[in-house]
């Protein structure tokens, strides 16, 4: 089926959001909203978006400050307010009921927004999602606000490499190639991106406790690859353990980038999982 792509720039919530919304010339009603991980942006769900708009209507959000939305100093980057953003900016497309997507970081993000608005979810989707992470040690809040600070998690992320990076989330590293390397480098040729990182280390809150995950009474559907050295798989089981209305499925020989590695068996499972209800 045919859809439509349109690309835009809001002001919400004090940033610039980007997002993506693929939306079918059909009478398909359900939307998936999809959130990207941490140093990423919408253009590590480029494999699964196709298999996905055959069938749904979806919208991917560039998290601040990452992709191609703002990188404001002045925007709190908690994952309480990015998930209050995204709110905001479903609430803005006239949207009541949504399946959110979460892959990583993101996964974390959809969780918070379960939690706080879970009026506004029918399901989460969350692939080798951050889960249990602590709040930022104080003497590292501490440094950020030495004037170069920015300067050394540039450095710090030079230092470790694009390729390195890489080679750390995908289990088949024959898949690398000149145009993943670009599209995953593009966010960061510009210095504003590390000012904000700075913030962001300041502002992250710890993620959801074992006794908030239990509160949450959506549907979650857990994706996990097996080799997975970013976000071991288990940290999923334990979300498993945590979320009661959880399904829990692992992929053989796959790393933390699903999206990439794995896009059409992703799809599979997502499918099954929105036809449960």
């Amino acid at each position: 089926m045919e859809n439509t792509l349109i690309q835009r720039i809001i002001h919400l919530n004090g940033n610039d959001i980007y997002y993506e919304n693929y939306q079918q010339h059909s009478s398909s009603k359900e939307t998936i909203v999809l959130l990207h991980g941490f140093l990423s942006s919408s253009f590590s769900f480029r494999r699964l978006i196709p298999f996905l708009t055959k069938e749904y209507n979806v919208i991917s959000i560039d998290l601040p400050p990452f992709g191609k939305s703002g990188k404001s100093r002045q925007y709190k980057y908690s994952f309480k307010n990015l998930a209050m953003t995204v709110v905001k900016l479903v609430e803005s497309l006239g949207l009541q009921k949504i399946t959110l997507l979460g892959h990583s970081m993101g996964g974390q993000i959809a969780l918070y927004i379960a939690h706080i608005r879970p009026d506004l979810v029918e399901g989460v989707i969350l692939l080798c999602s951050s889960g249990y992470l602590k709040k930022s040690k104080p003497s590292l809040i501490l440094a950020s606000y030495l004037p170069f600070f920015h300067l050394f998690v540039k450095r710090w992320l030079e230092r470790s490499g694009l390729e390195n990076n890489l080679k750390l989330v995908v289990h088949n590293q024959s898949m690398i190639d000149k145009e993943m390397e670009e599209g995953y480098l593009a966010p960061f040729l510009e210095d504003d991106i590390f000012l904000a990182l700075t913030k962001l280390i300041r502002d992250r809150e710890g993620d959801l406790t074992s006794e908030i995950l239990k509160d949450i009474q959506v549907p979650c559907l857990l994706i996990w690859g097996d080799e997975d050295r970013v976000v071991p798989l288990h940290t999923g089981k334990k979300l498993h353990e945590d979320l009661n209305r959880s399904q829990l499925i692992v992929l053989r020989e796959t790393g933390h980038l699903i999206p990439e590695e794995r896009p059409e068996e992703v799809f599979h499972y997502i499918k099954e999982f929105i036809q449960k209800g």
